[in-house]
């Protein structure tokens, strides 16, 4: 049953990051076809945006060392297919690949800098501003994530202003669009808020902002009612509830996007997305991976 509330958006966008975020953290290395079928029956399922891959170093991330023999598999898509690149070498490859959207990932605590990037807190920044520089003087659209931004394995709480300086900082160097990761999945209903207000109370449009949340303690869909509450209209989300971060062993699955539809269907907001599709997809893909969805929606209706 369909229950409106006036108060919420009318519309939101689904951004997709199963092939990427949700794939990387496999242990057994996923098939180059599999992945473009993968990537292929999402965007027939409806899903607006999917991010592909990342080009990192295969040393950092092994699953996603085929990064270019995907994309050249993929060919032209009717829909942006980001990919994530972590520094100008990086860039360098998608743009020899012809991307069009790219993604950067920075991270809200010093500890995860050093951890995820290598780099200091503040390093970061200035590695990723000659990326984005180039990225959007070649036309290229950039997005930015921010990961850690309600909690740290090493560093416990964060705080909401040190999240919001660091997203300013990737939004003033010509970021189109800021993310949001609860990457361990510690974000509760009202700490979402009061990151939402204090991005707005910094000049921040919430347009510009995404929401990127993990299912670690069970609270990823109330986030994301939260988050709608607040006025964001971007959520990521991962087919089937696949994924987790390589570099932090407590980030686990992302919010399944057929959950997220779910609710979204109940509540009468539009997204475009076919559940019936994208369930089918999630448990194509749980056969190839040999275990079943940890999406609840997946496992209803699969």
């Amino acid at each position: 049953m369909v229950e409106r509330d006036p108060a919420l958006p009318e519309r939101v966008t689904i951004y997709e990051v199963g092939p990427r975020d949700g794939l990387q953290n496999e242990s057994t290395v996923v098939p180059t076809k599999v992945k473009a079928e993968f990537v292929r029956r999402l965007v027939a399922a409806g899903l607006p945006v999917v991010e592909t891959t990342s080009f990192v170093h295969p040393r950092w991330v092994p699953q996603l060392a085929d990064a270019a023999d995907l994309l050249a598999d993929l060919g032209e898509l009717a829909v942006p297919t980001p990919v994530l690149v972590p520094n100008e070498k990086g860039l360098e490859r998608a743009l020899a690949a012809g991307v069009k959207h790219v993604a950067v990932f920075a991270s809200a605590t010093e500890t995860f800098a050093e951890k995820n990037l290598a780099s200091t807190y503040d390093d970061q920044f200035a590695m990723f501003e000659p990326v984005v520089e180039k990225a959007t003087r070649l036309g290229l659209d950039v997005r930015a994530y921010v990961s850690m931004c309600f909690g740290d394995p090493w560093e416990g709480p964060v705080q909401v202003a040190r999240v919001v300086a660091a997203g300013r900082r990737l939004l003033d160097m010509g970021a189109s669009q800021l993310s949001i990761g609860d990457t361990i999945g510690v974000a509760t209903p009202g700490h979402v808020r009061s990151l939402v207000d204090a991005f707005s109370g910094a000049g921040v449009d919430v347009d510009r902002l995404a929401m990127h949340f993990h299912d670690t303690y069970g609270q990823a869909l109330a986030n994301a009612y939260a988050a709608l509450e607040s006025g964001i209209t971007t959520f990521d989300a991962s087919a089937g509830g696949l994924g987790g971060c390589p570099y932090a062993e407590s980030a686990t699955g992302n919010l399944a996007t057929e959950d997220l539809v779910w609710m979204l269907d109940g509540l009468g907001i539009e997204h475009g997305v076919r559940l019936d599709d994208l369930v089918r997809t999630s448990t194509w893909m749980a056969e190839q991976l040999g275990r079943e969805s940890p999406s609840a929606v997946v496992r209803a209706l699969g």
